[in-house]
């Protein structure tokens, strides 16, 4: 149980959690805070939080338990506003899709407080932000990535891992190094991807017309092109050398296909696509 969660960014990410913990009755009292005060008392009308904050640092005042769901661009400047208000109990975690540059900005903000914070990437979300589409059921069977470091304190990894696993999170442990890699590969790529194909159609001459045809490919394909613009700018770019190092990766893959159709090899282009279909198949069983 803790007594109370200092919430900073009060939208999806950090309102899911805030009502998670309170459906499992582990949380008395929530105090947020966003930089856009609109925010905050939206979050305060709907129940998310108990009670709006005018600071990040007055957020945090009197918390055992804070979580930073800001985008991973204003970390650092996060982690400076309110390291002079934490204690010596206070659990510091993040949510943020990239960890290494997460983890250096919390080097420089936090300094000396370095052991009180935990760094985790739930792999949840939606589409759509904001404290309106919040959920409670959001982390629920998903995985939780928690990436310490050796200044982190094993307590704190442990009261990490207990939070999470309680509001439905599958926790799991690695490097920081580990985890932006492989997201990169099946999570920023894809975003990515997502986005250059969306605008290619828009900026197509008969682009209209296009998208009046499109169906449930189309909407599947294209669905995290919706996601939150300045998120996923601040992700992109912080996760750049892996993001590019995929993207390399996907055009010789792409390139490869291509040729397959250019020489109008049958054979070979359905075995290619059969390989694709096997491993959705078999990450879609589990």
């Amino acid at each position: 149980m803790f007594e109370q969660l200092g919430l900073i960014g009060c939208g999806l990410m950090g309102g899911s959690f805030a009502l998670a913990l309170k459906r499992a009755r582990l949380v008395k009292r929530v105090v947020g805070y966003s930089k856009s005060p609109s925010t905050t008392e939206r979050a305060r009308q709907l129940g998310v939080i108990d009670v709006a904050a005018p600071s990040a640092l007055l957020a945090i005042s009197g918390a055992d338990i804070v979580l930073i769901a800001v985008p991973v661009g204003a970390s650092e400047l996060t982690f400076k506003a309110i390291r002079h208000g934490i204690t010596e109990q206070m659990l510091i975690m993040d949510v943020g899709s990239t960890k290494g540059d997460v983890i250096e900005a919390a080097r420089r903000g936090l300094q000396d407080q370095l052991g009180n914070f935990v760094p985790a990437h739930p792999i949840a979300g939606k589409e759509v932000s904001g404290v309106e589409h919040a959920d409670a059921d959001l982390f629920v069977g998903r995985h939780v990535v928690l990436t310490p470091i050796k200044a982190t304190l094993r307590s704190n990894v442990q009261r990490a891992t207990q939070a999470w696993s309680a509001v439905g999170g599958k926790v799991l442990t690695m490097t920081h190094e580990a985890h932006d890699s492989a997201l990169a590969a099946v999570s920023h790529l894809p975003h990515l991807l997502a986005f250059a194909f969306t605008n290619a159609i828009a900026a197509h001459p008969e682009g209209e017309r296009f998208l009046e045809l499109a169906g449930s490919g189309f909407r599947d394909f294209s669905r995290i092109a919706a996601s939150d613009p300045a998120v996923w700018r601040d992700i992109l770019l912080a996760n750049r050398e892996q993001v590019l190092l995929q993207s390399k990766a996907f055009r010789q893959s792409l390139m490869q296909f291509e040729a397959l159709i250019a020489a109008s090899d049958a054979q070979a282009l359905e075995n290619s696509i059969a390989a694709a279909s096997r491993t959705r198949a078999q990450w879609r069983n589990g």
